[in-house]
């Protein structure tokens, strides 16, 4: 619980005057529009998510990184455009999520981007799958200032591990988790908040105490237990877990599944974050990995022209009005809660 205050502090640490003015801003004007039907936006996002890279060294089966099934290229965010986008943000901009396809830290940069962000004192987190944290680079990352560092550890045995993290060596995770922890302590520092993360699957679900157990003896400071997207669910699949409270997917009795929730006309995430792509393209939330749902190019345009432009209102508009014409909002859970 300490630990979890930690983080916690820090994280409202970053909250400036005009952060939270902004977060006003864009609270009242979602709470309007989801009154009056009417889109309207007041302010500036609150998160974005940045994609780092969407290359990844893993070829996980619900993932098109590791499919390598991307309609669009693969490639590195160049240093300029993010700096720009940060010097464009940062004065309202409480939440940078590192990372959106791909494996960060095969960015070349990745940790200088990093510092980059953290020295603006915005709150940085991102996600890895852990097989290039060696000895120094888990020291670099301690002394980037990243705040958040969530571990994606989908087995506590290698035979389950890989069963999903195809390609990847959980030892390799284990060894790059100790690294982090002991820099944590040799530079006495309580950042980056460790996080592991547990995508419950059919072939790892017996492993939830294990992977419990398993951070407290490393020093980790938190566990989250994460419900899977399966693409191909109607008629089934092998990834979808038993144990109904992890799963997204209700059994209709008939060897069909259908998404748990109700699509409600309205995303809290369409007020308050976006994604960027590695090349620049501004796409409404991470549903969208193919970014066909482009809201702009930032090498054309400034953030705040996106940001407030046509594509946009009419695009939080038309979800306002029915979320289920939007094809990648069919297979949301935002709004319900299925995660653990």
């Amino acid at each position: 619980m300490k630990l979890h205050l930690t983080d916690g502090f820090n994280f409202l640490s970053k909250l400036t005057p005009l952060r939270a003015l902004n977060a006003l801003q864009v609270v009242s004007s979602y709470m309007l529009s989801k009154l009056t039907g009417r889109a309207r936006h007041w302010g500036f996002p609150l998160s974005i998510s940045l994609e780092p890279t969407t290359s990844c060294n893993l070829r996980c089966p619900e993932c098109p990184s590791g499919l390598r099934s991307f309609t669009r290229p693969t490639g590195m965010l160049q240093d300029e455009l993010f700096k720009q986008t940060i010097d464009q943000l940062h004065r309202r901009l409480l939440y940078l999520i590192f990372y959106f396809q791909g494996e960060p830290y095969l960015h070349r940069n990745f940790l200088g981007l990093v510092k980059y962000a953290s020295d603006k004192g915005i709150y940085t987190a991102t996600s890895t799958n852990a097989h290039f944290l060696d000895d120094d680079t888990a020291r670099k990352t301690v002394e980037s200032g990243l705040d958040r560092l969530i571990v994606s550890i989908d087995g506590t045995t290698q035979e389950t591990y890989a069963a999903y993290r195809v390609g990847g060596k959980l030892e390799k995770v284990l060894e790059g988790t100790r690294n982090v922890v002991k820099w944590k302590k040799k530079l006495k520092s309580k950042t980056p908040h460790v996080l592991f993360q547990f995508l419950v699957v059919r072939p790892n679900e017996h492993q939830l105490e294990d992977v419990q157990k398993l951070a407290q003896e490393l020093g980790v400071n938190e566990v989250a237990f994460k419900t899977a997207q399966i693409y191909d669910y109607a008629q089934g699949s092998p990834l979808i877990p038993t144990i109904d409270y992890y799963s997204r997917y209700r059994n209709n009795g008939d060897g069909s599944f259908a998404i748990k929730n109700k699509l409600l006309n309205h995303c809290w995430k369409m007020w308050h974050s976006c994604v960027i792509t590695w090349d620049g393209l501004l796409v409404p939330c991470c549903f969208d990995k193919d970014a066909e749902y482009r809201m702009g190019d930032l090498k054309e345009a400034g953030f705040e022209k996106v940001w407030r432009g046509p594509a946009y209102s009419q695009f939080r508009q038309t979800l306002l009005g029915s979320r289920a014409d939007i094809e990648m909002c069919r297979n949301c859970t935002e709004g319900t809660k299925v995660w653990a």
